[in-house]
This record gives structure tokens, sequence and C-alpha cells, in this order.
């Protein structure tokens, strides 16, 4: 399909899924709410959207809006979609900060334990004693009963009106930069100011992720918009490629989470 050319081989699967969800809404038009997304996963439905004959709308929603993972809804344009449509959960819990360390590494591996999928939960927030997860809300309830404890902590999950929800800041510090090709050793070797070998050795050993899915080849190539994570170095992304250099390099736009 003429469609696939605009996207990466390994997005294919995907892209089925969504065109499917488009076209159950166009067949029956009726609302489709899927599980949470990533934002490029969201961007994918968004660019699909943008190309069905049909008269269907995008509504995402996550939680607040700096919220990365979000529900998506696919609608008839008449179809009134308000917050309450997205189905989710805010669940709080507190621990005691003084006496135990916990990251949002630990409440995800402490969540997945459950035997849960991670499309079904979205933002996670941790600090100051206090951990709250958005989650799908069809599967709220069997993770207050059964997400108990974390690191050995006991915790009691309940839930929150998102009035209470904590606010997550994020800021990205900007910079142009110039690597020698847009393969993913190379980019993370500039952004991260690391040696070739070290990138290639990380990337090797499943420590980089571009847009949330682990990569393991050295020689994958980026496109404007890739969100890249280094575990150990935190994330940044591949804003804008801006053209070539006289001496044939890559001219870059990048943003480094702070």
């Amino acid at each position: 399909m003429e469609i696939y050319q605009h996207f990466r081989a390994e997005e294919q699967p995907f892209i089925d899924k969504v065109l499917s969800w488009i076209e159950q809404v166009e067949r029956s038009y009726q609302v489709k709410l899927t599980d949470f997304l990533d934002p490029r996963e969201q961007q994918i439905v968004d660019m699909l959207i943008g190309t069905s004959s049909g008269d269907i709308t995008m509504y995402k929603h996550g939680g607040n809006e700096a919220a990365e993972r979000k529900r998506v809804i696919l609608a008839p344009m008449y179809e009134i979609v308000d917050d309450t449509s997205f189905q989710l959960t805010l669940l709080q819990a507190s621990y005691h900060e003084k006496f135990v360390s916990v990251t949002h590494r630990d409440v995800m591996g402490a969540f997945l334990s459950q035997g849960v999928k991670r499309q079904k939960l979205g933002e996670i927030m941790v600090g100051e004693g206090t951990i709250q997860i958005v989650a799908a809300a069809e599967i709220a309830p069997y993770i207050i009963t059964n997400l108990t404890s974390i690191k050995k902590t006991k915790i009691r999950l309940e839930e929150k009106p998102f009035t209470e929800q904590i606010s997550k800041q994020s800021a990205w510090k900007t910079s142009d930069k110039t690597v020698s090709s847009l393969r993913l050793d190379a980019v993370i070797k500039v952004i991260y100011n690391i040696s070739r070998k070290d990138a290639v050795e990380m990337i090797e050993k499943q420590m980089v992720k571009v847009n949330f899915k682990i990569v393991d080849d050295p020689k994958f190539t980026l496109e404007e918009g890739d969100l890249l994570s280094l575990r150990g170095k935190g994330r940044s992304r591949l804003n804008h490629i801006n053209g070539r250099t006289k001496k044939d390099n890559w001219k870059i736009s990048i943003a480094v989470l702070q």
C-alpha cells in the first residue's frame, strides 16, 4: 500500500491497526476509544486521519495538557466528546520519603508485575512522598485491589479528582549541532557528548530508545521529531534537520530535557 512509504517498516503493524479503527468508525458511526498512545503513535493516528475520506475527528487526553501518553478518541464529526469520554482515573498513594526512595521505574515495575498491559497506564508522577497514576478507568479497580506495595513498602491507592493532579513541568533546552550522519550512533554521540564507540556499545546493550521503543541498531536512521532516551543520561529530541554543511555533514536542531 502506498501509504506505508511515508512511515518506517516497523510501524506497519500499528498503521494497520489505526486503519482498521478508521474503517470501523466510518462504517459504524460509533466512537473508537484507544488505550494510551505515546507521542509518536498519536502523530501517526493524526497523519492517517488526514488521509481518510470520512468525516472523522481525532481527540486526545491524558489527564492534563502536559501529559505525553494519551488516550485517543476517533469519532464522527457530529459526536460530542468531553473529558469524561476518555474514561481516565487518577489514583494516588503516599509513602514515607524518609525511609524509602521510590522512582518512576519502581512504580512502573510494580504495575507491570500485576500482569496489566503498559497501554492501560498513562502518566506516572512520583515525588515528595506522593505517587500518582493516570490509568484507564476499566482497570482502576483491579489496580487498587492488587497494587498494594512498591519496593516492599505498603501503599494504598485511592481514586482522586483530576483537580488534585500534580502538575508536571518539562523544560527543554534547544541548540544547533552538526553531525556526520543521521545514524543513531552519530546523533547520540553528539547529543550526549560521548565517544562513537560508547554510543555504539550503549545502543547494542539496548540502553537507547527511539520514540519509546528500544532500538539496538547503531545504523538506525533518525527523522525529524524523533524522541530519544539514553539510560542514565536523560531524554532528547531531534527537532529539525536543517540541511547539509559544505563538508557534507548534517545540520540539526535538538532539544534536551533538563
